[in-house]
């Protein structure tokens, strides 16, 4: 079923970033039905984003024939999540206040959805203690707050007032769509590969993007729950309502992640650690025909096999396999040796599968000899399947 986004556009600079996030939202497969301010109009111009949205952009509370229009009524009802980006200190002090002057506020007066708010202006606008209060007002009525970011902003101050780029607005909006069925889970998840120094210029690694296991942390963080991820080198964007614990070494994500780990409720071990690590790395840079005498290695502790040794009845551990051959085989090998709850089988050779896609090709195996075998599909999809499976096995610990 197609998901409605109401986006509302106020006079900001700001607006600029609009047509990227009306991108993201139709890739996306999302309906976008967009209201402007007047003020909106002289920084972006409806034509643009109605062409981007392919729908008429809506800015008058009246029709042609300067009849009255109830359309602020249908296009709150159509909506599944309206978003206001940017937020001016003005549209904030109206929705706060009841007032409903023009299409936007008598729209947002209407809704009965999630109502996402993105802020943005000058840094002493946004920290006047009138819209500081304003905004608490907003988050007491149960309104959704993106809080503006950090930086040189276009009056030419640096400071809290940046609207977010649109990936981020387009995360928060996917969030709010979600339902919030982990609420009150913790989740610990591992993504990345890690890299083990040679000398300071090498190192040992792997080809994980890192994506699986973002994936796993957004749509757990989007579903409510309350996530730490520990990454090694990342070459994407880390989720905005996650806790990052950053990582190197094989070494340094072992330390992580048993000293998080007893406060969690689910381990989703999606990283791929590197098997072995030099075993006298060099402080200084080695010349090139030493290096086949310094290539002696020694074997990464196990991680998930560690974490197996000690999880209590009421946690659920989730590892991954990837395989070229005899993947199931495998698998159920190493869900017994570790001790896992659920190993989520992947074989990198399919096409579309693996290492730096954006799809994936999966099969489940429980301890209970459930197999569960799944078509190519895109890895937030993965992600969900693996969180729901996660979830249902934690309801039935004790």
């Amino acid at each position: 079923m197609t998901q409605s986004v109401l986006l509302g556009v106020s006079g900001g600079i700001a607006a600029y970033k609009i047509p990227f996030l009306v991108r993201l939202l139709k890739k996306a497969e999302m309906n976008v039905q967009i209201v402007m301010t007047e003020a909106a109009k002289q920084f972006v111009t409806p034509m643009t984003l109605a062409a981007l949205s392919e729908n008429r952009v809506c800015d008058n509370m009246w029709e042609d024939d300067h009849q009255p229009s109830v359309e602020h009524i249908t296009l709150a009802d159509a909506a599944d999540v309206a978003v206001i980006a940017p937020a001016t200190a003005n549209i904030i002090g109206k929705i706060t206040s009841g007032i409903a002057d023009d299409l936007l506020t008598t729209v947002i007066t209407a809704i009965r959805c999630p109502l996402l708010i993105c802020p943005s202006m000058n840094v002493n606008m946004y920290n006047n203690p009138i819209v500081q209060r304003n905004l608490r007002a907003l988050k007491k009525c149960g309104y959704h707050i993106l809080d503006p970011e950090y930086g040189f902003l276009a009056c030419g101050w640096t400071g809290a007032g940046r609207l977010p780029e649109p990936e981020i607005i387009f995360e928060a909006i996917q969030s709010a769509l979600s339902p919030k069925d982990l609420l009150g889970l913790k989740i610990l998840v591992t993504a990345g590969p890690t890299e083990e120094p040679l000398d300071p210029v090498r190192f040992i690694t792997n080809r994980s993007s890192g994506k699986m296991g973002i994936a796993v942390a957004r749509r757990a963080a989007a579903r409510g729950a309350d996530v730490t991820l520990v990454a090694g080198p990342l070459k994407i964007p880390v989720p905005f309502n996650v806790k990052l614990i950053a990582v190197r070494t094989a070494q340094e994500m072992y330390e992580k992640v048993m000293a998080f780990f007893p406060q969690m409720d689910i381990l989703v071990k999606a990283a791929a650690v590197a098997d072995f690590r030099p075993a006298r790395p060099r402080d200084s840079k080695m010349p090139k025909d030493e290096l086949d005498k310094a290539l002696q290695l020694e074997t990464n502790l196990d991680i998930i096999k560690a974490v197996g040794s000690v999880k209590k009845d009421c946690q659920i551990v989730v590892g991954f396999a990837a395989e070229t051959d005899r993947p199931i085989e495998k698998a159920k090998k190493k869900l017994t040796k570790k001790n896992a709850d659920m190993i989520v089988v992947n074989d990198v050779g399919l096409p579309g599968a693996g290492f730096d896609h954006d799809t994936n090709v999966v099969t489940f195996i429980l301890r209970s000899g459930e197999m569960e075998q799944h078509e190519l599909m895109p890895k937030e999809k993965v992600a969900d399947l693996i969180l729901d499976r996660a979830n249902a096995l934690q309801r039935k610990k004790p």
